[in-house]
């Protein structure tokens, strides 16, 4: 294993935008801070290059594995969209649980409550178990992306290829269906799940809030707002999406590996592989943002070069930036080295190259 983590090694990479002798993470001669040289209109053409050999790539590794991702994928977020839907049902006032449903069951990929219950499968629990903390996790990412959405913040008019929230049901009752999500999260991991230690069901509810605190999700978010339009912000960069995208999906999964009954040591493997998969996503967020279309991506597209927000094709562009990506899901694999079932370490690692090659 590298003496220094690519995470830690991205921090001191970042110093080139300071203007700094040091060399990048790849090992290139330094960078200079640029304007973006993206064009929306490459997206069509960039799009067209990479998603035949990406998806090439995925069919590859199933057959190599012998693990049929696509089937696991069905299945789990099956069971995750039913669980969610029996969580929250209609009574008084329905307008709020009508709102918290609307945003809650609008689709999505379900990668974070699928992390939560390969984790804890990984360890030798059951997705009974881990279902619960699962949907407490998808329920807090969607308050987020409410909140996201709202117009003093992202001002996004669609999410998930449908009108966000707040266009549907008022900016009041986004902002309330939002707050009802993030506390009925702890209400339901706490009073719902079973097969786990109560030290355990603690343990886990402590992971969860210290990941959407000043110390997760809400840093990450301060620093995004504090800094758009900003100079300079290479280092800062790393701090909001380890924070604000990273530390729900770090979150993910160790919740799943505490509730399972994982060793410490397996818990630590386990955080280290969140927390590169957690900016894994984030630098292809990034990607997506400028190579496809919002009819592609399901909401508004190139609306961070717009508000001039740094992203990393922005201080390192796209070929550099997909370089990155694929350090970051090596690095994610290697965590899971030692875990001794193929089996079991099979969705994680399928997971990880999802994570990698999505199109959306």
């Amino acid at each position: 294993m590298k003496s220094m983590s690519l995470v830690d090694s991205w921090v001191q990479s970042c110093s080139m935008f300071n203007g700094s002798s040091s060399s990048s993470f790849i090992g290139t001669t330094p960078m200079k801070c640029s304007k973006p040289n993206f064009k929306i209109c490459q997206r069509s053409s960039i799009s067209a290059a990479i998603v035949k050999e990406e998806q090439q790539i995925l069919v590859q590794n199933d057959q190599k594995s012998g693990f049929n991702f696509k089937e696991y994928m069905v299945e789990k977020a099956h069971s995750v969209n039913k669980a969610l839907d029996q969580s929250i049902s209609i009574k008084n006032p329905s307008t709020i649980h009508e709102s918290m449903r609307y945003s809650l069951l609008a689709g999505g990929k379900r990668v974070r409550p699928i992390l939560c219950i390969a984790a804890c499968e990984l360890v030798g629990g059951q997705e009974s178990t881990a279902m619960p903390a699962a949907c407490a996790v998808e329920m807090i990412h969607t308050m987020s992306l409410i909140h996201d959405d709202l117009p003093c913040m992202d001002n996004d008019n669609f999410r998930r290829g449908k009108p966000t929230n707040h266009k549907v049901y008022g900016e009041d009752v986004a902002v309330l269906a939002g707050d009802s999500l993030l506390a009925f999260a702890f209400e339901y991991v706490s009073s719902a799940t079973v097969g786990a230690s109560p030290a355990h069901v603690m343990a886990a509810i402590g992971e969860l809030a210290k990941s959407i605190g000043t110390e997760g999700l809400v840093a990450g978010q301060v620093v995004d707002i504090v800094s758009t339009g900003g100079k300079d912000i290479g280092v800062q960069l790393e701090f909001i999406h380890i924070h604000k995208t990273a530390a729900l999906l770090e979150a993910s999964v160790v919740l799943g590996a505490i509730l399972g009954g994982g060793s410490e040591t397996h818990v630590e493997k386990l955080r280290k592989f969140a927390r590169c998969i957690g900016l894994l996503f984030q630098v292809v967020d990034d990607i997506l943002d400028v190579t496809k279309s919002s009819e592609e991506l399901g909401k508004t597209a190139g609306k961070d070069l717009v508000v001039d927000k740094m992203t990393y094709p922005r201080l390192l562009g796209l070929e550099k930036s997909q370089q990155f990506a694929e350090e970051l899901l090596a690095e994610a694999k290697q965590q899971l080295e030692e875990f001794e079932s193929p089996t079991t370490v099979a969705p994680l690692v399928a997971l990880a190259e999802y994570i990698a090659y999505r199109q959306n």
